[in-house]
């Protein structure tokens, strides 16, 4: 049936949300706010098209026959339509809802061709629900159906009734399609991005429980190893002069309590917050290292302790990487050197604070042929955990350690500190 009336304009096409593709939008408990707007923007412009549709039918052909047909099927389809709206339900109830909007719409257009446009939230609906060469197809037999209807409504040839419904469904679809991609790979992109994260995190963990474990095997080294160490010599030596000189084995089990008791107050201060017991209620390095020098000045070793510049004040960190460093270094002393005497000198300058332990023992060869300087991160000259333990420590706080040294002539251990550490010192 042939009207000559005039035909509709369409509405311009929207493409569906890019944040919504085809995948899951009608999935129940899937969508999101932008996806429940666009489906109520689709079916209120289904409804509005289909109902301008009707009116207009109905105004210009009232008496004819196919009215009630027509009435039917457009309170049919705005039923479905608007059901499918209220209760999404599944993506397979959502191709089955499409599948009777469109076979309903196919007899409706054959019917009046002026319900042709209603062809436009259908393609996007399709879009949106079937897989992208489904839907290509299927917008594709929309479009062929709204340009017969065109061409049916039409008094004579007009090129934009031929070229208009294709134009507006390639468009829809192209640009639905693009940022359906686009949307794909920003996913896919967030994705990495969330994954590299983790494993980021994942290795920063490893490495924060390694520096941590490094960090602890030294305290432990500089403190308690070190006092047990020291204990162990003075028990020995108390029982080979136990029968022959009781005075002396007294005086070294004496001095063996003494250090006990200080290893006590090292391990609670370990535990509590792992710095130096020489340096709890607020005593400074200087204190510290005079009270180490006292303590360590036994068995014929002299330990004497002397500061040079103003009394500068350190992160805590920084001292008791300098005090672990002095406790280090007298350990190797008494240990191997076979020195009689040692000496600790704290100097602090306007950028750089030193500390010195020197010795008059029996000395090593020069790590350099004719240098005197042991850069951080040589081989050690000597064996043992004490001087890694140093370099690592200093490491920490953008520090160097040197060693000077002649077989023969003593040793000399120099440590420095910026007060600006190039790098924070690590948990």
């Amino acid at each position: 049936m042939r009207h000559p009336d005039d035909h509709p304009q369409p509405p311009s096409a929207s493409p569906g949300s890019p944040g919504s593709p085809a995948s899951g939008a009608f999935a129940p408990g899937a969508q999101t706010r932008d996806d429940r707007l666009l489906s109520a923007l689709l079916t209120t412009a289904f409804v509005v098209l289909l109902a301008g549709a009707l009116l207009r039918y109905v105004l210009k052909h009232g008496d004819s026959d196919r009215l009630p047909w027509i009435v039917g099927l457009s309170v049919v389809l705005a039923v479905v339509q608007v059901a499918g709206q209220a209760r999404p339900g599944s993506r397979r109830a959502g191709r089955v809802r499409l599948a009777v909007v469109v076979a309903c719409w196919v007899v409706v257009v054959l019917l009046a061709p002026s319900f042709a446009w209603c062809a436009v939230p259908l393609i996007h609906t399709a879009l949106r629900l079937l897989p992208t060469r489904s839907a290509v197809a299927l917008v594709t037999a929309l479009a062929t159906l709204v340009v017969l209807a065109e061409l049916r409504l039409a008094d004579g040839f007009d090129p934009n009734h031929l070229l208009l419904p294709p134009v507006v469904a390639a468009l829809a679809t192209g640009v639905f399609v693009y940022l359906t991609r686009e949307a794909t790979r920003r996913q896919h992109l967030i994705d990495d991005l969330v994954r590299t994260r983790r494993e980021l995190a994942a290795t920063e963990r490893r490495e924060g429980t390694l520096a941590e474990r490094q960090r602890l095997s030294r305290e432990i080294h500089d403190s308690l190893a070190q006092g047990l160490s020291s204990q162990n010599m003075l028990l020995q030596a108390a029982d080979r002069q136990w029968d022959t000189d009781p005075r002396a084995a007294r005086t070294h089990l004496r001095t063996a309590a003494s250090i006990a008791a200080h290893g006590l107050t090292e391990a609670r201060r370990l535990v509590h917050d792992l710095a130096p017991a020489d340096l709890a209620e607020g005593a400074g390095l200087a204190q510290a290292l005079a009270t180490l020098a006292a303590r360590e000045s036994r068995d014929g070793l002299t330990v004497r302790f002397h500061a040079e510049g103003p009394d500068t004040h350190l992160p805590d960190q920084a001292a008791s990487a300098l005090l672990r460093t002095a406790q280090g270094a007298l350990a190797n002393i008494r240990e191997h050197s076979g020195a009689r005497t040692a000496a600790l000198t704290l100097t602090c300058l306007d950028d750089t604070v030193a500390l010195d332990v020197a010795d008059d023992g029996r000395g090593f060869p020069a790590p350099e042929p004719g240098g005197t300087r042991d850069p951080l991160g040589d081989p050690d000259p000597l064996r043992g955990h004490g001087l890694p333990a140093i370099r690592a420590r200093l490491r920490q706080f953008g520090g160097t350690l040197a060693i000077e040294s002649t077989p023969g002539e003593g040793a000399v251990l120099t440590a420095t500190i910026p007060l600006t550490p190039a790098t924070p010192p690590a948990p």
